[in-house]
């Protein structure tokens, strides 16, 4: 796994295998519409041990780049730990936002501490997409629908009627506060 770290390169059987058991928890199969596009070709590609989606038009011309001087192409997904499992990074919520299964979308008061790396408490959900399972990936948006980051919902959408105010919903992964948090390491 580790041979490759500077290459840009497609994604191995197994690397494939956990970063697609990973982003089937939010976006289940649906996963097919990114790579079996109408408009363009796109691929997944690992660099410096982070899964970039890019167009193949954009891998082809970044060949011509000395892979020590490439940052970065196309939307960076997230990253492999050094353990081999994969981390979803914040970069990638625009695209899940848009393939995602199940939402949740908190209430104002709620917004400043979701952004702020905080859980999300009951009295902060303003509603929940139906029928959402326990430990579900889900898309967080505020009430006028903007993707705010993602987690984990701690509780189904049943369990959540009965829930105390006080009761945590949904375990924050990534949240847009990130980008400011941890601008040195996104990228």
């Amino acid at each position: 796994y580790r041979r490759h770290r500077t290459t840009m390169r497609p994604l191995t059987e197994e690397e494939t295998k956990v970063f697609f058991e990973k982003l089937s928890k939010y976006i289940g199969r649906n996963i097919s519409q990114l790579i079996d596009r109408k408009d363009e070709e796109y691929c997944f590609r690992l660099h410096r041990d982070r899964v970039y989606y890019a167009s193949e038009r954009l891998v082809r011309a970044a060949v011509s780049v000395a892979r020590d001087d490439l940052v970065s192409i196309g939307t960076c997904f997230g990253k492999f730990t050094k353990t081999g499992k994969f981390r979803l990074h914040i970069t990638a919520l625009d695209i899940l936002a848009q393939y995602a299964l199940f939402k949740v979308w908190v209430k104002p008061n709620a917004e400043q501490s979701f952004l702020y790396g905080h859980h999300i408490l009951k009295s902060g959900v303003g509603k929940m997409t139906e029928g959402t399972p326990q430990y579900q990936g889900v898309v967080v948006c505020n009430l006028g629908d903007l993707p705010l980051g993602f987690g984990v919902t701690a509780r189904s959408t049943d369990e959540c009627r009965d829930l105390d105010p006080a009761a945590i919903v949904v375990f924050n992964q990534s949240d847009i506060g990130e980008y400011l948090r941890d601008e040195e390491t996104l990228i």
